[in-house]
């Protein structure tokens, strides 16, 4: 009996999670990123757009400081920020969190990166990534895990991203992603330097 009701516990979690899931498939490779301006840690201004003028870009999208893969995610692309800036390809880690919980995740990470806040969604729906969380994950989210997500957005509707990476060449165009709808599976440092190395 109780493999039964874990059986059907498991299929409707399942569910839930891909018809959440829909609502995000993530731009493609070949596309033209959608780039604007975002805010960072302390408040400053950054204009992705001109930032691009410098050198290719890579753009981290993650849930928040909350998050315990995120912030093992952070800390894992710290290692490869330095090899990155010496190749000339500059790293970004965008979130829906606002400045002051950037730098909760720069205090838990020790992220040597800029992270941005994406007040209202703006980026992280155009790149096709925002979806609502069921009310019983949120809730988990904020009872248990501590998210806030009410407080700690530029808004109330409690949208996540789907945790993704893009590499960005010159032009503006991605030339490489990493989408995985299961939250745990993150890009690879190694992987991503490896690309990242092909533009230079």
């Amino acid at each position: 009996m109780k493999q039964l009701i874990t059986l059907v516990f498991t299929f409707l979690f399942l569910s839930l999670s891909a018809q959440e899931l829909e609502q995000a498939k993530g731009l493609s490779i070949g596309d033209k990123a959608p780039l604007g301006q975002l805010q960072n840690a302390d408040g400053e201004s950054i204009d992705l757009q001109e930032a691009l003028k410098e050198g290719p870009l890579i753009l981290v999208f993650y849930r928040g400081q909350w998050c315990p893969y995120c912030n093992r995610h952070m800390a894992a692309l710290s290692e490869i920020a330095d090899s990155l800036k010496g190749i000339g390809v500059q790293l970004f880690a965008i979130s829906p969190e606002n400045p002051e919980y950037l730098k909760m995740m720069e205090e838990k990470s020790e992220s040597r990166f800029d992270l941005l806040y994406d007040s209202h969604y703006t980026t992280i729906e155009a790149f096709d990534l925002a979806f609502l969380p069921s009310k019983a994950k949120r809730l988990k989210y904020n009872s248990i895990l501590g998210a806030n997500l009410a407080e700690a957005h530029g808004d109330s509707r409690e949208l996540l991203p789907v945790p993704a990476t893009f590499l960005i060449d010159q032009k503006g165009i991605i030339r490489w992603r990493h989408f995985d709808p299961d939250y745990r599976e993150r890009s690879k440092p190694e992987e991503l330097l490896a690309e990242a190395q092909k533009l230079r």
